[in-house]
């Protein structure tokens, strides 16, 4: 049996070089797309541990302590389960300040815009805390919501309206 010599023709001069360039240009843009396709599904922390993610942003002010919001939600547990939900009904008042909802919802109301969609991410001790709401939300359970901020009104401005209301003569 006989060995038949191929001859390989020799590479230029520098085209290794420009090979490896290559892969390092094809490198950077990959993880420039990579980064450019996930800077929407970053989620941002505060100081309490809230985190939040703009889904869609809003304009304008945001709503204080002192103001009743009007939104649209869903509520699900970290399984992905509905435990709660406005959709299919009336958008929901809801007041802004302690006593209104559980704190983390609370503080993600304060950081949206109306017209904005957040996505919550409530720690469970600023939710229903250690021991959750039995059978629905079970103890120490982490939540998270989709908010829509419809719009917002001060306290003082629904109480008047509702007064007003109240003093509408009826027919």
């Amino acid at each position: 049996m006989s060995v038949t010599a191929v001859p390989i023709r020799p590479i230029k001069k520098g085209s290794v070089l420009k090979l490896w360039v290559a892969l390092g240009l094809l490198s950077v843009a990959a993880g420039g797309l990579a980064w450019a396709g996930t800077s929407a599904q970053q989620v941002e922390t505060t100081a309490s541990g809230l985190m939040y993610r703009v889904m869609k942003p809003g304009t304008g002010p945001r709503p204080t302590v002192r103001d009743i919001a009007i939104i649209d939600y869903t509520g699900r547990l970290t399984d992905g389960s509905v435990f709660d939900t406005s959709e299919g009904k009336q958008p929901i008042p809801i007041p802004v300040g302690p006593g209104g909802s559980i704190p983390g919802f609370s503080e993600g109301l304060q950081l949206m815009q109306k017209g904005g969609t957040y996505q919550l991410i409530i720690p469970w001790n600023l939710a229903y805390g250690a021991d959750g709401r039995p059978p629905v939300i079970p103890p120490k359970a982490d939540l998270e919501f989709e908010v829509t901020l419809i719009d917002f009104l001060p306290q003082e401005e629904v109480m008047r309206r509702m007064m007003q209301g109240a003093q509408t003569p009826a027919m």
